[in-house]
């Protein structure tokens, strides 16, 4: 990658082992010539391998004996022009600890300076404008260096050798504090003094501040103040969705949540993405922050900006994106003023432009590991191995959780967190984010990858496209071979792909899919027995629709279901919509997972309206009693295609509140059960065909107590699982599917 201190490296290194020759980029990456003594040239070929600079990956070494030159000493040699471009951008990374060390050091010419940076970290994808990433290509352009910060750039063995955004108090950005109009801050006084005081001042009078990051505004309060956070979702209009949490350093991570080893070293790691803990009872957090959630969403600061504000402030806060509820983030400080103006009451702002607008990233740890939710800052634009990619492809992704990828050679490009493609902006977002890609990386597509659903704006996208091949690809099968490029492997798989909607290949809405697979091709070989989608979205939006959907032609059944909590709460329409559910007028068949939980978190009274995608079922997961070990029995209809009873499971859940059984434990039952059907499912599949890897993906699975109890049953029944990691299960991971599908589609072809 370009930018990340790997000649300098390489200088010193040289030097340090009195090895004399040259070192340099060009269009495959870098290239050095090295003279010595045996033993310290093979030291130095492990030490490249070993020792690199932080934000280098070094994917491969290649070397080879040419003739001796005599030379002496080691320089770093001009870049050839010309020719294809291989080398890559990195991501943007968070403050290194020596910044930090020289940003606390009074005596320190960047002493409290908020945009210290290295070549060993700061920002990089976020203003990097074009290629080659040098000054002028990125939108540091606007600030000439000084003498001082000129020589560090200059001198290879100095930190900031080769660091574009290198600059100090003398030359670089500067901050400033403005107000929204009519606001005072806490002293009565205009918001006029030192910015960072009187930011931190807002914040501890329970404020709402906007905050300029490194790929966007941030919304900014005081997380122990209810009063501030409820009215920041006020503002926002994000009734319920949990907002994430910023503290200064892992120990004050540690004082709002359980956090182990593997925690910890997601939350230091130079990606600081926002890390889903267990929340401590005693957690000094308001309850508006994540309303019913035993998890919080913890981050570190991750640039000296929030340093510093952390530091002034002295209370974790939360750090919202900057923009209304369903909108894409604000990035222009023009726009942002425009968007915000109404819900913050003062701006943290600076003059260096963002040029590729970025979110937070979110993980979790599962099973040891890391598991990516959303992949954005931090890790975007790092590429995946994927491929080969015999010509350039285009994945287009979903409709939800956006992002594109852009397949060449062996890797895959996957996109930072677009959202949801459902207004103008984020479309904009998504047509400009791959115009950005292709030039970054030099890529043509000749093959485009795209959903099936022909009324997703990101279809619709591929469709008009000039001069490529067109691949459409099923989401499910989309979401297997994403899994499967997840952990390099191409199958053949039982492929189990659980969400909440997808198109199937029989017009009507797929979600509770066991597929035959590899990435070129699939089967459907079993699914979730089909049921109404009462008033299509409208049902997606109010699980209640789904109980009914479950329950309305089955009352006799269940001996009636007059007495059922659900159908009291919903009597003025429940008959209607049932009514509406057997006409099929509106109302889709699907084999959706995600409906199904939807269903019984209904009828356990968990909510019948939701305020966010999953909302339901991620509230029925967090109802769960983890202890509880006992499962109801799920019907198979056997066949061609095994039919999954999922009605059973309503049936079961039924009857257990009629005899006043705790909903905690049923709503354990039921994904226990859920986790015996997927199981008892591949066992059947394995049994027909002789597969014995099972891929988990889709969006069911990011609920943990599922994917842990799955996992668990398939190992101990001899399969081998693959799950997710690098890339998130839900619909962020399509884009990779697609594009992976295509490519290997077309080797086949």
């Amino acid at each position: 990658m370009q930018g990340v201190g790997f000649r300098p490296f390489v200088y010193a290194l040289a030097l340090r082992l009195g090895l004399s020759g040259h070192v340099g980029n060009d269009a495959d990456g870098v290239f050095i010539e090295v003279e010595g003594p045996p033993a310290r040239v093979a030291g130095f070929l492990a030490m490249l391998e070993t020792e690199p600079p932080p934000l280098a990956r070094v994917e491969r070494v290649r070397s080879a004996a040419i003739a001796v030159t005599g030379g002496a000493g080691f320089a770093i040699v001009p870049s050839p022009a010309g020719g294809p471009r291989n080398t890559l951008v990195p991501a943007d990374s968070a403050t290194c600890a020596d910044c930090l060390a020289e940003m606390r050091d009074p005596g320190d010419r960047r002493f409290r300076y908020p945009f210290i940076n290295c070549t060993n970290c700061g920002p990089r994808f976020t203003i990097v404008r074009d290629v080659p990433y040098d000054r002028p290509a990125t939108t540091m352009a606007g600030f000439p260096m000084c003498p001082a910060c000129a020589a560090e750039y200059a001198d290879p063995a100095d930190r900031r050798f080769h660091a574009q955004p290198v600059c100090c108090p003398a030359c670089g950005p500067t901050l400033r504090l403005l107000p929204t109009p009519g606001v005072l801050d806490a002293g009565g006084d205009p918001l006029t003094k030192d910015a960072l005081a009187r930011a931190a001042g807002l914040l501890r009078a329970g404020r709402v501040l906007a905050v300029k990051g490194l790929g966007g505004y941030h919304l900014a309060v005081d997380a122990g103040s209810e009063q501030a956070a409820a009215a920041l979702r006020a503002r926002k209009h994000r009734e319920d969705k949990p907002f994430a949490i910023m503290v200064a350093d892992a120990n004050a991570a540690r004082q709002l949540c359980e956090v182990d080893e593997m925690a910890e070293s997601l939350l230091v790691s130079g990606q600081r993405p926002i890390v889903l803990l267990p929340r401590l009872r005693s957690a000094p957090v308001a309850d508006a922050v994540a309303p019913g959630r035993q998890e919080l969403g913890i981050m570190l600061a991750y640039t000296p900006l929030h340093q510093l504000l952390l530091a002034e402030a002295g209370r974790p806060i939360v750090l919202t994106s900057g923009n209304v509820s369903d909108e894409p983030i604000a990035y222009e400080d023009a726009d942002a003023m425009s968007r915000l103006a109404g819900i913050a009451d003062g701006f943290l702002v600076h003059d260096r432009p963002i040029h590729m607008r970025t979110d937070d990233s979110v993980v979790r740890v599962f099973r040891g590991r890391e598991m990516v939710l959303r992949r954005s800052r931090g890790y975007v634009p790092s590429p995946l191995p994927a491929g080969p990619f015999t010509r350039p492809v285009l994945g287009c992704g979903a409709e939800l959780k956006n992002t594109f990828c852009l397949g060449k050679g062996s890797h895959a490009f996957v996109s930072h967190h677009i959202g949801d493609l459902e207004n103008y902006e984020t479309l904009k977002s998504f047509t400009s984010g791959i115009e950005h890609f292709q030039r970054l990386f030099d890529v043509t597509p000749a093959v485009v990858a795209h959903d099936l659903h022909p009324e997703y704006l990101s279809t619709k996208y591929a469709l008009e496209l000039p001069d490529v091949e067109l691949v459409g690809v099923q989401h499910h099968h989309a979401h297997i071979a994403s899994c499967l490029a997840d952990n390099s492997f191409d199958g053949p798989v039982i492929g189990v792909a659980f969400d909440g909607t997808g198109y199937g290949l029989d017009g009507t809405l797929w979600g509770g899919e066991f597929l035959l697979a590899d990435l070129a091709s699939f089967t459907r070989a079993g699914y979730l027995e089909p049921v109404p989608l009462p008033g299509g979205a409208a049902a997606i939006r109010q699980p209640w629709r789904m109980a009914a959907a479950y329950l309305g032609d089955d009352a006799a059944d269940l001996d009636g279901i007059a007495d059922l909590d659900v159908v009291r709460r919903n009597a003025a329409r429940w008959d209607a919509v049932v009514a509406l559910g057997r006409s099929g007028l509106n109302s889709p068949l699907t084999s959706s997972a995600g409906r199904l939980f939807d269903a019984v978190a209904a009828i356990l009274g968990v909510r019948d309206e939701i305020r966010y995608e999953g909302q339901a079922a991620i509230e029925l997961e967090q109802l769960a009693d983890p202890a509880v070990t006992d499962s109801y029995p799920c019907g198979v209809s056997d066949g061609a295609e095994l039919r999954v009873l999922g009605r059973e499971l309503v049936h079961a859940a039924v009857q257990d509140m009629r005899s006043a059984i705790p909903a905690s434990v049923i709503s354990a039952r039921f994904h226990n059960a859920v986790a015996d059907m997927i199981a008892a499912t591949c066992r059947e599949l394995r049994s027909r065909t002789g597969r014995d890897v099972v891929a988990l993906s889709g969006g069911v699975f990011q609920n943990v107590l599922l994917l842990t109890r799955t996992v668990a049953l398939l190992e101990a029944a001899g399969f081998r699982v693959l799950t997710h990691s690098r890339i998130p299960p839900n619909d962020a991971g399509i884009s990779l599917g697609q594009a992976v599908v295509a490519a290997a589609m077309g080797r086949d072809g």
